[in-house]
């Protein structure tokens, strides 16, 4: 007879068997864990061939001229100048990204702290294919072509009201102050406040001189020596305030839409989420990227035809295409995968490039001295608490309103990527261009008029 033997009820069960311990293997699980590890974008173990080929090309002095280097050593220097600003304790939470991936390769590049070869292909890379606008063109197509189209115009017709309001606030107070501190109102206001709002080096300083030249008939160069250092410090506070304004809007969510400008406005493509949700083909992405250089390129035909920024004229024919319904859902999902990669993977290496090729370093420091740093940080302060103050007056996200008026004290478009990438919303791009190109355009075509008629 067979008996089955049972536990009594009070007995312990039995501890269940363990299975041996496999200890996992480097190769390759291990090595896959490394290459998830990355800098900015890059692999560790990749990140460390290219130091080791970086190093021997600069050491060779045969660095090759062609783009695949050229898009190695931006990479790779602009990612670790970033890596470094996001581990600074406190600086990391207010844009010391973007701040040392701009000014890092500033001072390397001025103290000749960067190899001759390596400092000579940035430069001629980044000067001759202008590659800026190609990363503009493709963050303004893809992100207009992600907004909801009934918002759209909305968004663009009430941003004009916080701007101009703190265009005029800005030129006063930053008068005032400057004049209070002894540089005296006309000097204040010609040389430190309207340059810092003039959108930029090649649209707003370089025709103020120009301007300044013919009608004072002193020399451009060194008008233009005058008011080069407020627009770059005037661009790195702006920098710095988008980033103390991120860290605001963690705390205070209720004060920002992420990227959006107004409450109820929501995205057909929600550049908030990290992936797009189903398939993408490969075909619409590259579609996208073509109608984003098209469309670029009608930009840079109406500047040749009728004078307008090849920028802002780019940027009212994508609005134009968007509110025609004029390309396809498949096609504006393909345009917000060319934008979340420009965002992603350009930004930084792109940041090294304006470091290192258009950012002078004793201009910068020429403009360190505490009446000048006083004087801009009140005017810039003051564009964007007012843009904060009328932005919630007129119902929108003031902490979203508040960077858009930051870009028109930014350094042109350099300013647009560095100050929207420390407050992590490069999805305002398209409104920080309006600030920047036509809110610079305006202030300088004003400030001449004027100029010409007192003398």
């Amino acid at each position: 007879m067979h008996t089955t033997s049972q536990a009594s009820p009070g007995a312990p069960a039995p501890a269940p068997v363990q299975p041996p311990l496999i200890k996992p293997r480097f190769w390759p699980e291990g090595w896959w864990k490394l290459m998830e590890f990355r800098i900015g974008i890059i692999p560790l173990p990749v990140y460390v061939i290219l130091l080791a080929l970086i190093a021997g090309f600069a050491v060779t002095g045969k660095v090759p001229g062609e783009i695949s280097m050229a898009i190695a050593v931006l990479a790779f220097f602009g990612f670790t100048c970033a890596e470094i600003g996001k581990r600074l304790p406190v600086l990391r939470n207010i844009g010391a990204a973007a701040i040392l991936a701009t000014f890092i390769p500033s001072a390397l590049a001025y103290y000749h702290l960067l190899p001759k070869p390596i400092l000579s292909l940035t430069v001629d890379f980044t000067k001759s294919t202008n590659f800026l606008y190609l990363f503009i063109a493709s963050i303004i197509v893809g992100s207009i072509l992600s907004m909801d189209r009934r918002v759209l115009i909305q968004g663009f017709i009430k941003i004009f009201v916080p701007l101009a309001a703190g265009t005029v606030a800005a030129g006063i107070v930053g008068t005032l102050v400057g004049t209070a501190l002894g540089l005296g109102a006309r000097h204040t206001f010609l040389y430190v406040v309207v340059p810092i709002m003039a959108g930029g080096i090649g649209e707003g300083a370089i025709p103020l001189s120009v301007g300044y030249s013919e009608i004072l008939h002193l020399p451009q160069g060194e008008l233009f020596a005058q008011v080069l250092p407020p627009v770059m410090l005037g661009s790195l506070t702006a920098i710095l305030l988008a980033g103390v304004l991120d860290m605001l809007g963690r705390r205070y969510p209720h004060l920002t839409g992420q990227g959006r400008l107004q409450p109820g406005e929501e995205d057909e493509m929600d550049p908030v989420q990290e992936e797009i949700r189903g398939h993408v083909d490969v075909s619409h992405i590259a579609a996208a990227g073509i109608t984003a250089i098209t469309l670029y390129l009608l930009g840079l035909m109406c500047r040749n035809l009728f004078g307008l920024p090849a920028p802002v004229a780019m940027l009212f024919l994508a609005v134009l295409v968007k509110l025609a319904r004029a390309v396809s859902p498949p096609l504006q999902e393909g345009a917000f995968v060319v934008y979340k990669f420009f965002s992603t993977a350009v930004t930084y290496p792109l940041l090294f490039a304006i470091g290192v090729a258009m950012t002078p370093w004793d201009k910068l420091m020429a403009a360190f001295t505490l009446v000048n740093i006083v004087t801009i940080v009140a005017t810039v302060v003051t564009l964007m608490g007012t843009g904060f103050v009328v932005g919630r007056l007129m119902k929108m996200y003031p902490i979203d309103t508040a960077i858009v008026n930051a870009c028109h004290s930014g350094q042109g478009g350099t300013g647009d990527v560095a100050i929207l990438t420390a407050a992590n919303r490069m999805q305002l791009m398209p409104f920080a261009q309006i600030a920047t190109r036509i809110g610079g355009a305006i202030v300088v075509t004003v400030t001449l008029i004027v100029l010409a008629h007192i003398g």
